[in-house]
């Protein structure tokens, strides 16, 4: 798989200006009395089932967020990068919580694999671990384009400055969406590390 997409829009406002809410794009959020907000900022057609991980971690407990394009088109035509997403509910969400976690996708039909990263490195760490318990084949990331290092990440930019960010092959995500049992086994796997690290 070669280099993604260029990305058609630089910021949030760029795009919002373009593109027309609740037809090209929606935005949803559920706030809970929760330090922990679990985030899709390229959910439906940008990043197929991300949304579905993210509202499955953040269950009853977490606030969710997802950002989510309403049609099928090319990934970069909705996909404004980690450091550049600035959507200003998400920021203002995630500014009054300690822990973000940020659900993305990554290139591999035939793979079922999570790539973990974030500045965070203790819930990283964690949450990595817990995942390779509950039977998932996860591998920290700290170089390179997916380790999330910079402080600009829209997953670092919590009350903190430091989260985590699950990148998730494209297999995994349609297993993840296939099977219901093995969807809340993930999510389980990921609510377990958040609740060490409150």
């Amino acid at each position: 798989m070669g280099e993604p997409m260029a990305d058609k829009y630089p910021s949030y406002e760029a795009l919002r200006r373009r593109e027309r809410e609740n037809v090209d794009y929606r935005i949803r959020i559920v706030r809970r009395e929760s330090a922990v907000a679990i985030i899709a900022p390229h959910g439906g057609w940008i990043e197929p089932e991300t949304s579905v991980v993210a509202e499955a971690i953040a269950g009853d407990d977490h606030s969710l967020y997802c950002f989510e394009g309403l049609r099928d088109r090319p990934h970069g035509d909705l996909h404004v990068t980690s450091t550049n997403f600035d959507e200003p509910q998400c920021v203002a969400l995630i500014s009054a919580c300690d822990q973000v976690i940020a659900i993305h996708g990554m290139a591999g039909r035939n793979k079922q694999h999570i790539e973990v990263g974030g500045l965070d490195a203790v819930l990283r760490d964690t949450v990595c671990k817990k995942l390779g318990d509950a039977g998932y084949a996860a591998t920290v990331v700290t170089t390179g384009r997916l380790a999330a290092r910079s402080a600009l990440n829209i997953c670092n930019r919590g009350a903190r400055q430091a989260g985590v960010q699950l990148e998730i092959t494209r297999g995994l995500r349609d297993a993840l969406r296939k099977d219901g049992a093995n969807l809340r086994n993930f999510a389980n796997a990921v609510q377990s590390a958040l609740r060490e690290h409150k």
